[in-house]
This record gives C-alpha cells, structure tokens and sequence, in this order.
C-alpha cells in the first residue's frame, strides 16, 4: 500500500471512530492484564460475563493469591482453557507481588517474564494501560494487515513490524483498535462487508463482494 493510501486509510477510520476503546472491561492495569490473559482464544464478550463478578471481588495480585487457583476457577469456567489460565493468572500475581510491589510494570520484559504473558499480551497491555504506541496482532489484525496490503506478513510478528513500519507516528496511539475493530466488525473472515467498508478503495484485497 502506497504511503499516501496508508495515510488516508488510517484518517477514514480515525473519523469514524476518534476515540476507540478496548472492548475488554477492566478497572485497572492489573485487571486488564488478566483480561487480556484470559482472552486468548475466547471472545471479549464472554471474558466480560466472567470477570464482571470477579473483579467485584478482586482488583490486586494480593486479592487474587487470597482468592486462590480453586477460588479463581469458579469465576472463570466458563472460558475455554480455564484451568491452565487460572494457574497462570496465579503465577503472574504472585510474581506482581515479589518483583514488582504488586505493580503491573510497564516495560515489555517485566510482563513477558509474567506466566501466560506472551507479546501479544504485553503489547496490548503497554498500549491501554499505558498509553504506548505498540500494535498487538491478533488473529484480526493478522488479516486486515494481510488481506489489505497494509502490512502483509507471514506470522503475527512480521505483519507488527510491517505495521510500525508503514503506519505514520501520529496514528500509532490508537492503529491497533482501529484494526482490531475493523477486522471484528466489517473486514470478517468468511464474509468481508466489503459494500460497507470505509477504506474498499485503498484495499488490495482481489475478492472484494462489493454487492449490498
């Protein structure tokens, strides 16, 4: 994708949505971290129905080792993996409590040393909770980055350095919502709503369904 087409492709989904958000609730860094982790291959919406009532009841690393492995797997069965999740969200806290003053730390080695914490995780982490301009690649992103031209790449790391790469330093805060949602919502896997697309135009994507 030409410079000027990455641009004007950022500016259309800036205009339509100035200030996206996470669709992950949480209440503060640590929540989100535990979000986050209990969001792989599991949709935001059902994380939220679990950690609505949990985090009612703990918002800290102290509050989850009080709570326990037992106690943390009532709240989140529900969510698929649940039992190696529960056993990294405890490991993760403790390990908040003995290196980090029971902080969620803000660099990108601290939280990828965290059990069950792997790039992706820090970077959405680095990026809401702190305000870094990291672009995590999820499954989602994978796809517009692809399937657009905007950033191909053969693995979820090539498609994030194609991205810090093409996209300019002003749209960086919030390129990985803007995908994420996009992806979530118009470009789909199986039926891409090519017609109601913002961007079709600069799209690189050969089978675009263009029909109403």
């Amino acid at each position: 994708m030409r410079k000027a087409d990455v641009e004007e492709f950022y500016r259309r989904l800036a205009a339509a949505n100035p200030e996206p958000r996470s669709e992950l609730d949480f209440v503060n860094p640590y929540t989100l971290l535990v979000a986050v982790v209990l969001s792989a291959q599991a949709t935001d919406v059902g994380v939220n129905k679990a950690t609505g009532p949990l985090f009612k009841v703990v918002d800290s690393p102290a509050k989850m080792l009080a709570l326990g492995e037992d106690g943390l797997k009532a709240f989140i069965k529900t969510i698929g993996l649940y039992n190696a999740k529960a056993k990294n969200v405890i490991g993760l806290s403790r390990l908040l409590v003995e290196r980090h003053g029971g902080q969620v730390p803000a660099e990108r080695a601290a939280l990828e040393a965290l059990p069950g914490v792997g790039r992706k995780t820090a970077n959405v982490v680095l990026n809401v909770a702190f305000g870094e301009p990291t672009i995590a690649v999820d499954t989602h992103i994978f796809r517009v980055g692809n399937r657009t031209g905007l950033a191909p790449g053969a693995t979820p790391f090539e498609v994030e350095q194609g991205l810090e790469k093409a996209t300019p330093a002003r749209w960086k805060r919030h390129a990985h919502h803007w995908l994420i949602l996009h992806g979530r919502y118009v470009c789909m896997a199986r039926k891409p709503a090519c017609a109601a697309c913002p961007v079709a135009d600069l799209c690189a994507y050969p089978a675009k369904t263009m029909a109403a």
